[in-house]
């Protein structure tokens, strides 16, 4: 039985689509193969559309070679159409499963890029918490500082308050002397009279200097 002339033009028909469809195929492989990123480009979108258009094509054309085959083709027309089959069985499984892995490989940047950004969030907390304790240890030191500048003073103001109370003991014993030699000596009264009234003075200034070193310890220690 004579091949209709109309069977040769569906299968050069079919051969025109499944050569365009490899030529896609193997430029989407490329694609899929070097793609590293969550986001979708213009490539990507043109490609799918453009092989999920030829491979419509082809199943159109295959469909009209099976209504030919059905009419009564031969058993070689019936071959060739079983082949086109096959191969427009074989793009499709192809190009679905290079979709999935397209589409596995941005799931994997996507939760990659968020991972990222979680990380990034994570530091920037460590680092203001870090510099929230830094500044609490500044303060915490500061405050040391001060007190033991103030514990100084203090130390100071008390040694200062001790020789006072020392030097106005041995005052009050040498008082006690001159007392008992004043009685014995009446001669040196006047003497020993200038003496103390230049001792009261003496414990006057001395009282003096060291309410001024106590008001002076208290003002320090409320400007800290």
């Amino acid at each position: 039985m004579d091949v209709p002339s109309s069977w040769d033009a569906l299968r050069k028909q079919a051969r025109k689509l499944e050569a365009q469809l490899d030529e896609q195929m193997n430029s989407y492989r490329k694609v899929v193969s070097t793609k590293g990123m969550a986001k979708t480009d213009t490539s990507e979108n043109d490609f799918e559309s453009g092989i999920d258009r030829l491979l419509k094509q082809l199943q159109q054309v295959n469909s009209q070679m099976q209504a030919w085959v059905s009419s009564g083709g031969s058993e070689m027309v019936s071959h060739t159409l079983t082949r086109h089959q096959e191969i427009l069985q074989d793009l499709t499984q192809e190009f679905y499963r290079l979709c999935s892995s397209l589409r596995a490989k941005k799931e994997h940047a996507s939760l990659l890029e968020d991972f990222r950004e979680f990380d990034c969030s994570r530091l920037d907390l460590e680092d203001s918490v870090g510099s929230a304790e830094q500044a609490l240890l500044k303060e915490h030191a500061s405050i040391s500082r001060s007190t033991g500048q103030m514990d100084t003073v203090i130390s100071q103001a008390q040694a200062t308050l001790g020789a006072l109370v020392l030097q106005h003991l041995s005052f009050g014993g040498i008082n006690s002397k001159l007392s008992n030699v004043s009685s014995r000596l009446p001669t040196v009264n006047s003497i020993l009279s200038a003496i103390k009234r230049k001792k009261s003075m003496e414990t006057i200034i001395l009282s003096l200097v060291a309410s001024v070193c106590t008001f002076l310890i208290f003002i320090y220690w409320l400007s800290k």
